[in-house]
């Protein structure tokens, strides 16, 4: 077997999924992340819609590899009632988000298709 080199993993990426019903503790949690980790961690934009191969409305936590420990365990105990999709960025988008990934909370079906798939 090739084993890949974690070297290759340039940063992670976090999305956290919410909808309607969920849209206050999604921002709640946003401001949460905001003060704990706004001078590490870039946030997306607040999507009320599913962006990408994303099938829920999202945004995203770009995270510097030498601080994805760290934001991971936070999430892991403070995510409240939002699942969590995290990934490593390499050079292989499709695999990143198909076979590398890690759900925090309940995993959803990703459409892969937009990503090759």
């Amino acid at each position: 077997m090739n084993y890949l080199d974690p070297a290759d993993i340039t940063s992670w990426h976090a999305h956290i999924y919410f909808d309607a019903a969920t849209r206050e503790a999604a921002l709640t949690l946003r401001e949460a992340i905001e003060a704990r980790f706004g001078e590490v961690v870039e946030i997306g934009r607040f999507h009320e819609r599913p962006v990408g191969p994303h099938p829920m409305w999202s945004y995203q936590l770009a995270i510097p590899r030498e601080r994805f420990m760290t934001v991971f365990e936070w999430l892991t105990l403070n995510h409240g009632s939002l699942d969590v999709f995290v990934h490593p960025n390499t050079r292989d988008a499709l695999r990143d988000h198909r076979d590398a990934a890690v759900w925090i909370g309940r995993s959803h079906s990703l459409d892969l298709g937009v990503l090759g798939g």
